[in-house]
């Protein structure tokens, strides 16, 4: 049976029909506080119980690692205007009577965003208000923000689940502006014949990532993704974390021309829900693992919006 939670209504959501007929954003009033309290700041690592945990790890019965990240480098596909610049240095200490050499390496990039990231609280809002209702205005600082970093995620263990939609559709690879839709993921999981659980990380697989360093400008240029109703679905199963194989988890551009990015909105700012952008799915769809135990723990970055992860799947 699928779990879902009634605390994490449609309305608290926002209200929508079919995407090209509008999302509207809901208000303070109807997504605040938090189920965790007003002053929760981890959203769904709240979650993360011993019992989910040791749920996960029941799962891990032939002791295999698969990574889940791409290499950060600077020839890696970025979204927009984002940077990633990596300069080795030799470092001068003295060498000694053992004659030891030193290198390290300088890195510019907005560590949270680019490569195989996991977002934060702090990186989107609805106007000037973040999840919980916080005010950006009041916690933005030059050097971080002082409440919603992603430091507070702390260390992520927990049951995760591949909903392979491209194999549902019949495809390698769904269009570029395929708008997942609720129907996709119920069906993708009754043709795996799994189920869905509080605190789960629900990893969607469109085929986008076959573009990774292939097809670079095409993998930015316009993505396949969840639609409105999938991700107010998703966000009633009341997962810990989603996440997919394309830079933005949802249908970009929106198919109503007047919003912009309404998932990210649903998940984080909404519903607490963690998103993880740009996973490498390979080696899980070419050895058919649809559950395993899903490992995750951002960078302590004090105020970021954001992190660079390297996430495993262990069974």
């Amino acid at each position: 049976m699928i779990v879902a939670t009634a605390t994490l209504s449609v309305l608290c959501l926002g209200s929508a029909s079919a995407s090209a007929q509008g999302w509207r954003p809901p208000t303070d009033a109807e997504r605040c506080p938090s189920k965790w309290g007003p002053g929760d700041e981890r959203g769904t690592a709240n979650l993360m119980t011993p019992e989910i945990v040791l749920r996960a790890a029941r799962l891990i019965t032939k002791g295999e690692v698969i990574e889940l990240a791409y290499p950060l480098f600077a020839g890696m596909p970025f979204y927009g205007d984002r940077v990633f610049s990596q300069q080795v240095k030799r470092t001068n200490w003295p060498p000694g009577s053992n004659n030891r050499g030193s290198n390290e390496e300088m890195v510019t990039t907005e560590l949270g965003q680019v490569g195989t990231q996991i977002d934060g609280f702090a990186h989107q809002s609805i106007g000037n208000s973040l999840y919980n209702c916080v005010k950006m205005d009041e916690i933005a600082t030059r050097t971080g923000f002082s409440k919603l970093g992603i430091e507070k995620a702390g260390a992520l263990f927990t049951r995760g689940v591949l909903l392979d939609v491209a194999a549902l559709r019949g495809v390698e690879m769904l269009d570029d502006r395929y708008e997942i839709t609720a129907q996709d993921l119920q069906n993708a999981l009754k043709r795996q014949n799994l189920t869905l659980e509080t605190g789960d990380a629900i990893i969607i697989n469109t085929g986008f990532g076959r573009l990774w360093g292939k097809d670079d400008t095409r993998y930015y240029q316009t993505q396949p993704g969840l639609g409105i109703g999938a991700a107010e679905w998703l966000a009633r199963q009341n997962p810990m974390i989603v996440g997919s194989d394309t830079c933005c988890v949802e249908v970009n551009p929106n198919p109503d021309p007047k919003l912009s990015s309404p998932v990210h909105q649903i998940l984080l700012v909404a519903g607490g829900i963690y998103l993880i952008e740009s996973l490498k799915l390979d080696e899980l769809l070419a050895k058919g693992i649809h559950e395993f135990a899903f490992i995750v723990e951002p960078l302590k970055l004090r105020g970021a919006t954001g992190s660079s992860v390297a996430p495993v799947a262990v069974r």
